[in-house]
């Protein structure tokens, strides 16, 4: 009889603190939605239908001499940089598999 009293009081001790804890923390829960530090990402201007109208310039002829990728600020700075990046990337493997296959630029 002892134990199940003793469980018995354990299970109301820990209901009552359980209850009390749930009660205390809502407002916690409720100021950790004041962001200070990332409110400039989530109050960001949406600037969909602005891209939009850039994107659409045209009409639905998207050809070959204004890709849609091409058509913002910047786009071609990004495309230089990625062109440039292959191009050392493929430079590289060639110059690799080359001296792989003739057994130059050892280091003995």
């Amino acid at each position: 009889k002892d134990s199940n009293e003793g469980n018995k009081i354990k299970r109301i001790l820990f209901t009552m603190i359980g209850s009390t804890l749930a009660r205390v923390s809502r407002p916690v829960v409720a100021r950790q939605q004041r962001r200070g530090i990332v409110d400039w990402m989530t109050n960001y201007p949406d600037k969909v239908m602005e891209t939009k109208k850039i994107q659409m310039k045209g009409g639905t002829c998207q050809g070959e001499y204004a890709p849609t990728w091409l058509k913002q600020e910047g786009d071609i700075v990004t495309l230089a940089f990625g062109a440039a990046l292959l191009a050392w990337g493929t430079v590289s493997c060639s110059v690799g598999f080359y001296r792989l296959a003739t057994g130059k630029g050892k280091k003995d």
